[in-house]
């Protein structure tokens, strides 16, 4: 009933794109990042299609026992760690491994009862270069020694992430990893560096444990690629209708603004039911490609909230109802996003209660 606006999700291109993991770091075990809604893709859903993975990588508590209660058994690791006090009974309750990142986490560790059955699982967390989460190379062996000698912790390894491994040419991801390698010495400990950039540009990083993200959904981070470079396949295809087909006449505009003019005699427009109410980038520029009946359309004029137009004019026989695809099957979201000026993962975890999302096999 109502908007015939879907994303459909496919469980057999989210586990071959696992397998394409396993592949490229055929030594490393896998956190499967599933953050942020699986990056819009459903976090409860794609968690039960590859609950055969080593971990599953969450922002927080809350996105941690939404899994936990749908039944997934699967080690869960909190990458921020906890942001309250309270939350370390919850992590003890339903078994999850915590990154350790400031010294406010470690101070909650520490006045924790020591008489607690089950050890916290950890991770320490290293600053090298990304300046965001971490103890920096001067702050690590405190930290390490402080964690190392709380007997109800059970320090797994270590953990830093790249600022710049999408690009290929920066030296940055090589200092950062040497760097790491460097503080953490021959500590015993496991090692986890890579992400999805890591994972498919710089083998020499896999370490112990993998972080994918983008490319579980089958989507490339590097700005001159897509998935399918890589062997992987979207997992989500993102469909709507044509709900209005009108002609346009030679100087007339579209849109908010008057954006596109139209400089042929006639042109077809169509109305796609899809809009930044929905989640479509606003930005998206004149020329954005669409799938109508499969074929390769553009964007024309503004973005509305509910709605955007297509120049239909290449097309035959296009009446209302016709199908519509704004990426997935058939057209990667990366060349989307390179006309919005943004990036797959932003447009992954855009949508809105509007978008229905759907499992198919």
């Amino acid at each position: 009933m109502g908007r015939n606006v879907l994303a459909q999700v496919s469980q057999q291109a989210l586990r071959h794109n696992v397998k394409e993991v396993r592949k490229l770091a055929a030594n490393a075990k896998i956190i499967a990042m599933i953050k942020a809604n699986a990056y819009g893709h459903g976090l409860a859903k794609v968690a039960k299609t590859i609950h055969d993975v080593d971990a599953f990588g969450v922002a927080c508590i809350d996105e941690a026992l939404l899994i936990r209660k749908e039944g997934v058994q699967t080690n869960i690791v909190l990458m921020e760690g906890i942001f309250r006090d309270e939350e370390l009974e919850l992590v003890q309750k339903y078994h999850f491994t915590l990154v350790v990142h400031h010294w406010r986490q470690i101070q909650a560790l520490q006045q924790y009862p020591k008489t607690t059955p089950e050890k916290f699982k950890i991770w320490i967390k290293i600053n090298t270069g990304m300046n965001r989460l971490g103890f920096s190379p001067n702050e690590f062996d405190e930290a390490y020694t402080v964690l190392s000698n709380l007997p109800h912790v059970d320090l797994i390894g270590f953990m830093t992430h790249f600022a710049k491994a999408d690009e290929k040419n920066s030296t940055l991801t090589q200092q950062q990893s040497d760097l790491f390698n460097q503080i953490v010495g021959k500590r015993p400990g496991q090692r986890c560096l890579a992400n999805t950039a890591g994972i498919l540009a710089w083998s020499q990083t896999h370490g112990d444990w993998v972080r994918p993200g983008l490319m579980l959904y089958g989507a490339s981070p590097f700005a001159d690629s897509t998935g399918k470079d890589f062997n992987l396949i979207p997992a989500m295809t993102l469909s709507s209708e044509i709900i209005a087909v009108r002609d346009v006449g030679m100087g007339e505009k579209v849109g908010y603004g008057g954006t596109w003019e139209n400089n042929k005699k006639t042109s077809k427009i169509g109305i796609v039911a899809f809009g930044y109410g929905d989640g479509y980038p606003w930005h998206a520029k004149n020329g954005t490609p669409v799938l109508v009946n499969g074929q390769r359309v553009q964007t024309v004029g503004r973005v509305s909230m509910d709605m955007l137009a297509v120049d239909l004019s290449s097309l035959n026989n296009v009446e209302v109802g016709a199908p519509v695809i704004l990426w997935g099957k058939g057209l990667p979201i990366e060349e989307v996003a390179r006309h919005a000026g943004t990036l797959p993962y932003e447009l992954f975890c855009r949508f809105t209660e509007r978008v229905q999302v759907e499992i198919v096999s």
